[in-house]
């Protein structure tokens, strides 16, 4: 089980404790808004690594913004606020 310190390392970078977005889900030592936190994180991280693909700035790094997406519309959580639209995020529906 995670520690509150490990959350607060997780918001920062998810990688430093999770391998996968179905951790985030599996882990029983997080609300589901704290989940969330993590995976939107994520999923921040993960757009932000495809815009620097695109612009020929490749690591090598995996993508696997699906999989987060997936995993975040898993958890069902709406918070009320909204983001602004951005390269590294889709317009608001």
């Amino acid at each position: 089980m995670n520690t509150p310190s490990d959350f607060d390392k997780a918001i920062k970078d998810p990688t430093l404790v999770y391998h996968a977005p179905g951790e985030v889900l599996a882990d029983p030592g997080l609300s589901d808004e704290q989940r969330l936190q993590i995976l939107k994180r994520w999923e921040q991280d993960q757009r932000e690594l495809q815009v620097a693909q695109e612009e020929g700035m490749s690591g090598g790094e995996e993508n696997i913004l699906k999989e987060i997406l997936d995993a975040i519309e898993t958890l069902d959580v709406h918070p009320d606020t909204r983001e602004a639209p951005t390269k590294q995020g889709g317009p608001i529906d």
